[in-house]
């Protein structure tokens, strides 16, 4: 199975984003991990984290907590 991400705005509209596959979920979270400021820079605003089409967590905010 293959992990990907979804890409959201703030009202949780599918927006373009990475079409990047990924072999397992740490190799996803690293890759998240390192370029998450460019993508809320792009326009996400929010991800969920998919395994074929089965949500493993999110939709998770891309903005700090307050």
């Amino acid at each position: 199975m293959e992990y990907r991400w979804l890409y959201q705005d703030a009202h949780g509209r599918d927006v373009a984003g990475p079409d990047v596959m990924f072999a397992d979920q740490a190799e996803a979270e690293e890759w998240f991990s390192a370029g998450w400021r460019d993508l809320l820079d792009a326009g996400v605003e929010q991800v969920t984290l998919l395994r074929s089409d089965t949500a493993v967590y999110g939709p998770m905010s891309l903005h700090p907590a307050e």
